[in-house]
């Protein structure tokens, strides 16, 4: 048996992927494990600090130690990077684009084979493999994907000096066809705006879900100044006014008016320029797009990078009529780019043929039985067994609980898709601000999504076909008008939802439990959000279990066993 491993750490989003033969064996984030979110900060000084648990994960579920991985990739090529020394305005003198901060970046870098061998207890430098980050993409969308041709679009702040990424795929082939560099990145824009907004840069999630309440049409002319495209491939963003690596918003203050500063109100204002953005990127997206269909002919389309997470764009290039078929792999961000490292690897350099197409998430670590009970007994809580888990759950729900869910393997990716998921009835208006409030602790216009049958969907959501992005909650789809009114709990304000079409042949529990939900209401879906508050998804039964105290969920069922409220002190 032949194992390749990948591994993201240059920035944030570490992860690690392993691969057997061909076949995927396991997927995860470090920030599940340390419980960091994003894993760590993305700083010059820190890319050999490797995603150590989410490696020694990886290897546990093959029972094999780092010798016995015959090729590992990582998700950056260093001497690429060293273009944006001098470039633009650094923070401080050690920092993003100095002179100083670009070389510590590129020595710490260099240290990463040092750090594996330590982990090994073997020299792995004739197994160690630097891999261009936006090629890794690529491979993560493509290569995982369905199809043996398609178009591949990826997008996202920066690798290492391309912003962008345009090419084709054929069998195993990836041939670039296009690329955007540094400054003219969409997703620093929306890192950018999103402090602007007085949120954080990882919070573009929240400026999508603002984008809803407001009009694009009073901030389109600024937007217009800070981005344009062209329909030949090409992004322009006006470096001068958005200073990225200059931590200054005056130019863009006198563009748009006043920063917001964190824990103001948001006001229709910050509500138009976030649809402002999320309408430029739209046709940002749209003309990347097109330029690929012109080129390629295919009339399939694989993406990746953070900007692909942007379920309205999904929407407007899946509603364009470019493309029949669209591929959208659940961790799309940097984390994906793990994923992309091990499947190059696999195919190019190992000469392998694509073993396997990436159908679920379900990919990270499982607790046994013995693993829950010592962890509800070690936290004194009063639990019992459940005669039928996923019957008692959705009896839970639709009796108005909220209720967490704690089933198999972890989820790789942002989203929560079913096994560790926080579920409630979307027929109560009331809910959204409950969870928000009493669980999540978050801006009351954030939206939840539903979970719903995929032999349902059509019938609740305007969605032609399969759709795999649906299946990994990357894609909106409008809430058809005459069910809308039944669901209002995870119908947007635009009337879109984020839907994640659930499959019985991928997660059979979680099918089921809607099922009878289903059977119960006469409603077959339930809202569906993140098992966490302010922190990384769960993990563990132990994360389960201090997430459970520390907010006010109704009941928790791992496995067969259900912890109720009054059970826990």
């Amino acid at each position: 048996m032949r194992h390749v491993l990948g591994i993201n750490s240059a920035y944030h989003e570490s992860a690690a992927c392993l691969l057997r033969d061909g076949v995927l064996v396991a997927f995860a984030e470090e920030e599940r494990f340390n419980r960091r979110k994003h894993g760590k900060l993305a700083r010059v000084d820190n890319p050999d600090e490797l995603p150590r648990q989410a490696i020694q994960f990886c290897l546990r579920q093959a029972g094999i130690n780092l010798g016995g991985v015959e090729s590992i990739g990582y998700s950056f090529d260093p001497p690429l990077h060293l273009r944006n020394a001098g470039l633009g305005e650094p923070v401080g003198s050690i920092d993003w684009g100095s002179r100083d901060g670009e070389e510590l970046f590129q020595a710490r870098l260099r240290a990463i084979p040092e750090a594996l061998a330590e982990m090994a207890g073997a020299q792995v430098s004739n197994r160690f493999h630097w891999i261009e980050h936006h090629l890794c993409h690529a491979a993560s969308a493509f290569l995982v994907s369905p199809f043996d041709e398609a178009a591949i679009m990826a997008v996202d702040g920066i690798g290492e000096f391309a912003t962008a990424w345009l090419g084709h795929g054929q069998g195993v082939q990836l041939r670039k066809l296009g690329e955007a560099e540094y400054p003219h990145s969409l997703g620093f824009l929306w890192e950018k705006l999103a402090e602007f907004l007085g949120f954080s840069e990882y919070d573009a999630c929240k400026v999508m879900g603002l984008a809803a309440y407001g009009s694009p049409k009073a901030f389109a002319p600024a937007l217009a100044k800070l981005i344009s495209s062209n329909g030949e491939g090409e992004l322009r963003l006006d470096a001068d006014t958005l200073r990225f690596r200059g931590g200054d918003f005056g130019p863009l203050e006198s563009l748009l008016g006043p920063r917001r500063q964190p824990g103001e109100p948001v006001d229709g204002r910050h509500a138009d320029i976030a649809a402002a953005l999320q309408k430029a990127t739209d046709k940002a997206m749209l003309d990347l797009a097109a330029s690929l269909r012109r080129r390629t002919g295919s009339s399939r389309l694989c993406l990746a990078g953070g900007v692909a997470l942007n379920c309205v764009s999904n929407r407007v290039l899946r509603e364009s009529g470019l493309f029949q078929e669209l591929y959208v792999q659940p961790a799309a961000h940097d984390a994906g780019t793990a994923l992309g490292a091990a499947a190059w690897l696999w195919c190019r350099d190992l000469g392998g043929s694509r073993a396997f197409v990436l159908e679920h998430p379900y990919l990270g670590p499982a607790y046994s039985e013995a693993e829950i009970v010592a962890a509800l007994e070690a936290g004194g809580v009063r639990h019992r067994r459940s005669r039928d888990a996923a019957a008692e759950a959705a009896a839970l729900i639709a009796d108005g609980a909220v209720v967490g869910w704690f089933q198999g393997r972890m989820e790789a990716g942002p989203r929560a898709l079913g096994n560790r998921s926080l579920l409630a009835d979307p027929r109560r208006p009331e809910m959204r601000a409950a969870i928000n409030e009493k669980v999540k602790h978050r801006e009351s216009f954030q939206p939840f999504a539903p979970a719903v049958l995929a032999e349902s969907a059509a019938d609740w959501f305007r969605i032609a076909g399969r759709s795999w992005a649906s299946d990994f909650m990357l894609l909106a789809c409008e809430a058809r008008p005459e069910r809308a009114a039944r669901i209002p709990a995870v119908v947007h304000a635009d009337g879109t939802s984020r839907i994640q079409t659930v499959r019985a042949e991928t997660n059979p529990l979680f099918h089921r439990l809607i099922t009878q939900f289903g059977l119960k209401t006469g409603v077959p879906l339930v809202l569906n959000t993140s098992f966490n508050d302010s922190e990384p998804i769960v993990c563990s039964p132990k994360d389960a279990l201090e997430t459970f105290r520390n907010t006010r969920i109704d009941a928790l069922l791992m496995g067969d066993f259900v912890v109720e409220r009054e059970g826990v002190s």
